[in-house]
């Protein structure tokens, strides 16, 4: 089996997906938001996986693709549907190809309806398919915008979807209800637009007498996909702290490398959120480190000037690490955390002081 995770944007709702191989380590991530870039870079960098591509299921129109981001980022290639319109990827696939991992593979379905470009992704041994926008769970994408098509949209679910084996775990573009996944088997049977015995006729005149509104974000996000998001930006280092070498995580926050913080010193405010008897103890610590215990950290700021950049330290790195989040709730803009703390520090034959016995 892949390695799997399905990761959420809460903006727009938008599930995208990251598959990887766990001999080879090469994944692909299906969908990626733009937003998201940064978390996404940092959860395949943890997990060892190099990205060598993105997929579109096709031009969204709620939010902005990371593909030109994560590309600039990772050195991963863009695919996108040989009919999503859009411009700038690297690969244009059409009905039928593969787009493979290591030793997995997903394979190309043409799903319009939705757009005119929709494709669903099935993985190889059909135990899993990506769907976009195409079936929801309970429900399944609008068709009155993008070269929408309903009719189009009930034969590409009962052609291409609906022949997958009814234990296939179908994974959505979005959720707006918290639902995660659903099956070929229940949405057969249980999903109100299409299942059941619905015909053709009766879908496409639900489908015209919706009357949704329009997505707020498409004259955006449109423009911007259809170019794979390089109209969103450039590198993914846009916006990213300058201070120092950092590293985003996918816990949420910023990390900086002991060697850099020990060439530093001077220039930084260092936190030690470790109790009192392991600041004297057998790790000792760093010179001209503050020790202010975690527990009392928001009530004893006063001291620290928020525009100096500040680093967080602990034992091992995730007091520390929740010692950020405090301290960017309390308003410190350039704050990251000692990567490894100090077992990283003592490892890497760094200058402490106060050692002691725990």
């Amino acid at each position: 089996m892949p390695l799997f995770r399905q990761l959420f944007d809460p903006v727009s709702s938008t599930y995208s997906y990251l598959l990887g191989d766990p001999a080879t380590r090469q994944a692909i991530l299906i969908d990626p938001v733009y937003e998201q870039a940064r978390r996404d870079s940092a959860l395949i960098r943890e997990l060892g996986l190099t990205l060598r591509c993105t997929v579109e299921t096709h031009v969204h129109a709620d939010h902005v693709t990371a593909a030109w981001r994560l590309k600039q980022d990772l050195g991963s290639k863009i695919v996108v549907g040989a009919r999503s319109g859009a411009e700038g990827a690297d690969r244009y696939v059409a009905h039928g190809e593969s787009i493979a991992f290591g030793a997995h593979a997903v394979l190309v379905r043409d799903t319009p309806g939705h757009t005119a470009g929709c494709i669903t992704l099935v993985l190889n041994d059909q135990s899993m398919a990506f769907t976009g926008d195409c079936l929801l769970v309970r429900g399944c994408g609008r068709t009155d915008f993008q070269g929408g098509d309903a009719r189009a949209l009930y034969r590409s679910i009962y052609e291409q979807i609906f022949t997958l084996p009814d234990t296939c775990l179908l994974y959505p573009g979005h959720d707006y209800r918290g639902n995660t996944a659903t099956s070929v088997a229940e949405e057969r049977s249980f999903n109100p637009r299409l299942g059941g015995r619905l015909s053709e006729s009766d879908f496409a005149g639900y489908m015209e007498n919706l009357g949704l509104p329009h997505p707020k974000q498409i004259d955006v996000a449109v423009p911007a996909n259809r170019k794979c998001g390089q109209a969103a930006g450039g590198a993914a280092a846009d916006g990213d702290p300058s201070w120092a070498p950092l590293a985003f995580t996918y816990g949420g926050f910023w990390e900086v490398a002991p060697q850099w913080v020990e060439e530093h010193l001077q220039a930084l405010q260092l936190i030690d959120v470790r109790e009192p008897a392991e600041f004297d103890g057998a790790l000792g610590h760093i010179s001209t480190a503050r020790l202010v215990p975690l527990g009392t950290l928001a009530g004893n700021l006063a001291g620290f000037e928020r525009d100096r950049p500040v680093v967080t330290v602990c034992r091992a790195g995730g007091r520390s690490a929740q010692a950020t989040l405090v301290l960017q709730k309390a308003g410190f803009a350039k704050v990251a955390n000692l990567a490894g703390g100090m077992l990283q520090w003592h490892a890497q034959g760094l200058p402490v002081e106060g050692v002691g016995q725990d």
